[in-house]
């Protein structure tokens, strides 16, 4: 809001203004005569908040409102996933019904960050913030259960040197993030895999780049994820990604080609690691066919080349 007013009192014009994550700024900017305004919608934020009491309701109700009418104020909405776009049209049903459709702008990563050299031990990796929606519990009972698979999977492919890395976001502050990782151990426990499967919380950005580099391939757990930036990161770091067939990775990831898209059973994504144990080659064969996809479709370059043209289009000046 502080953003928005400075916007408003401290430059004289603007031919678009883009506003992201919140649209109660919309009405704001939009009081300059003649500028149009880019809303980026990563997730309708009334479905992030809870609703689980009568007072919540009824607190959160013209907040709800609020969201969907300075939405509906943009001259353009942009979401990152053909998912949060569906999801946008059941939310937003007033905007629906008025014909507003978002369009789909998926979000990019550098590339370049990606450069050191790509090594394939059997290092299983999973990345994301130590909360339950996460669903990182998948990872570790899909690798107890590869486990299990092991008479099917040939002599040579030395699973008993394979392991599990879980890292993430983690705050101690956070009383999930506390709970859940030790949850995470017991069930490690649990399942007999406790001393295969390695903790590594709130990595830097530079631990994370040296686990990629290392991994044989990266399992994402979220289930109807928003969009999903790891596979990405994971595909540029040249590996294959096994993630759930739901939700912003149907977009990124190529089923059989850069990765796997399971069901979120510790059955299926077993089934997928244990393809990629067996042919190290196929891992290796898939995490190039990634980078190079990333790279084509998912780079900060064709990323700033789409906004640009949407920009130009809301701006009015449409380029053939």
């Amino acid at each position: 809001m502080f953003v928005a007013l400075c916007v408003l009192f401290m430059w004289p014009s603007y031919d678009v203004i883009v506003a992201d994550l919140v649209s109660v700024v919309i009405p704001l900017v939009k009081l300059k005569k003649s500028t149009k305004v880019v809303f980026y919608c990563h997730f309708p934020d009334l479905l992030l908040a809870r609703h689980t009491t009568f007072l919540r309701r009824m607190y959160r109700k013209p907040i709800d409102f609020i969201e969907e009418l300075t939405t509906g104020m943009a001259d353009m909405i942009l979401v990152n996933s053909r998912f949060t776009a569906s999801i946008f049209a059941k939310t937003f049903k007033h905007l629906h019904a008025r014909g507003i459709r978002p369009a789909v702008l998926h979000p990019a990563v550098n590339v370049d960050q990606f450069e050191k050299p790509h090594s394939y031990k059997l290092n299983f990796l999973s990345i994301n913030r130590f909360e339950r929606k996460k669903n990182i519990d998948l990872a570790v009972s899909a690798f107890a259960m590869l486990h299990t698979l092991e008479g099917n999977i040939h002599q040579t492919s030395n699973l008993a040197d394979a392991n599990l890395t879980i890292a993430g976001g983690y705050d101690r502050r956070l009383r999930e993030n506390v709970e859940y990782l030790e949850e995470l151990k017991s069930l490690a426990e649990r399942e007999g895999v406790a001393d295969r499967v390695n903790f590594v919380t709130s990595c830097s950005t530079a631990e994370r780049n040296s686990l990629l580099s290392q991994c044989l391939c990266v399992l994402y757990t979220p289930t109807d994820e928003h969009f999903g930036i790891v596979p990405l990161e994971a595909m540029a770091a040249q590996k294959p990604v096994i993630a759930c067939n739901s939700g912003g990775p149907v977009e990124t990831i190529k089923n059989g080609e850069t990765g796997f898209l399971c069901d979120p059973t510790p059955k299926d994504f077993a089934l997928a690691m244990a393809k990629l144990i067996q042919d190290p080659e196929m891992a290796k064969r898939l995490g190039e066919q990634a980078r190079q996809h990333v790279n084509e479709s998912f780079s900060t370059r064709i990323f700033g080349q789409r906004l640009n043209q949407f920009l130009l289009d809301v701006a009015g000046n449409k380029q053939d």
